[in-house]
């Protein structure tokens, strides 16, 4: 039986975080990490597009937490001690220097995922944290003041544990055998699959609106208004549809992501609004087409799209446009629905929400409350963000407390 103060079960972000701020604070622990596969940061590697979208420009605790689907309200606590300044300072201390991009995503300035992978490696190494790799856990008890892990081929001891496993089916049934509750998990961050002549040839277009998800009636409502909505060859991405993903994860799994949105690519002009100015063009550009020129800064293959979708003519002018084509027409372009018929991943970065329910845990330490010295980092908690380095970004903070706590 291998021996140790602190065994960490999983080599991702939150498992290394732990370790080198652990062994930092106590150069004195023996601190293992024990990794299920043959390579330890997988989810590290391909985070961002292989450049590791490492935290958010977001410098205020409360503003923040308001990335968080789940965990909003548990995360303001720990933020104050640690969020992205102190992220990007530890990084940078460790020779890692970060940039921020125009929508606030935080890189290395290498832009590789590799750079955040070696400076872990270096560091674990230097603080002689044992990384245990094809130690894949099959049973988890406490005996007496100790925890007693048993892999697929080692047996192994140590008073204080740090489950950082991410969404793991199996370790959460361990955890519930402790005691603990788990929320189930479903999918998070998706895609919408919908086929629609109006968008079937315009992948790659891009622009803002405001979506809401048409929700059956007395259920609260979901939206999402003025970000960017990303058409492509599947149906809609973009920063729209997957806020919309994560804050609706729970209410849109049951209805197996089958429903409807509607889609206001005026972002909050309303109809009225809409209608008012098409009657001005009606009067100010009477001999235009109405087809060849966009209007409302709308991308041009879209706005020709929703014209024709209204059964406005290639050749129709302003001036010969009825009342009729026009209130289509404003209709087309502030509630315009679609039916949603599927999900898709988001890129490489499968998120869920669910796992360690967030009443059983103590977010001054990340320590259970039901099983003493057993503490939790990352995604294996009902903790889930939206994309934008939000999800790392939890990660460092649990893992920073985790290790302040163990240390003391």
């Amino acid at each position: 039986m291998k021996q140790a103060d602190v065994i960490i079960i999983g080599g991702g972000a939150a498992g290394f975080f732990t370790a080198i701020n652990a062994a930092e604070n106590n150069p004195k622990l023996k601190i293992i990490i024990l990794e299920r596969g043959k390579e330890v940061l997988t989810k590290v590697k391909v985070s961002g597009g292989g450049r590791c979208n490492v935290t958010h420009a977001e410098f205020l605790p409360k503003e923040l937490t308001q990335n968080y689907p789940r965990g909003e309200k548990e995360l303001l606590g720990p933020f104050h001690t640690f969020m992205t300044g102190d992220t990007i300072a530890w990084f940078e201390k460790r020779g890692v220097e970060l940039k921020i991009e125009e929508d606030g995503r935080i890189f290395p300035i290498s832009d590789s995922s590799q750079t955040i992978i070696d400076c872990f490696l270096l560091e674990a190494k230097k603080l002689g944290v044992e990384i245990l790799r094809n130690q894949s856990v099959k049973e988890i008890q406490k005996s007496g003041g100790h925890f007693i892990i048993n892999t697929t081929s080692d047996t192994f001891s140590a008073e204080k544990i740090v489950v950082a496993t991410g969404s793991n089916p199996k370790i959460w049934k361990l955890l519930e055998d402790l005691g603990h509750t788990i929320v189930p998990a479903v999918p998070s961050l998706f895609t919408f699959n919908i086929k629609d002549p109006r968008i079937l040839d315009l992948s790659g277009v891009s622009t803002t609106a405001s979506v809401k998800v048409l929700v059956p009636k007395g259920v609260p409502p979901l939206g999402v208004r003025g970000l960017p909505l990303l058409i492509t060859h599947w149906g809609m991405s973009g920063p729209a549809i997957l806020k919309l993903s994560a804050w609706g994860a729970r209410m849109l799994e049951p209805l197996k992501y089958n429903f409807n949105i509607e889609v206001n690519w005026l972002n909050n002009l309303s109809d009225k609004e809409v209608l008012d100015s098409l009657k001005g063009l009606k009067i100010s550009q009477g001999k235009q087409t109405i087809f060849k020129y966009a209007q409302f800064e709308l991308p041009k293959r879209l706005w020709q799209s929703l014209v024709k979708a209204t059964g406005i003519s290639e050749t129709l002018t302003w001036a010969d446009a009825t009342r009729e084509n026009l209130q289509n027409l404003a209709n087309q372009l502030t509630a315009c629905n679609f039916e949603v018929t599927g999900k898709s991943t988001f890129k490489e970065e499968f998120v869920t929400a669910g796992g360690v329910d967030l009443k059983e845990v103590n977010f001054k330490t990340f320590q259970s409350r039901i099983c003493k010295n057993l503490y939790f980092a990352g995604e294996v908690l009902n903790i889930d963000a939206i994309t934008g380095g939000f999800n790392f970004q939890n990660a460092w903070t649990g893992a920073y407390l985790v290790a302040k706590t163990i240390t003391k």
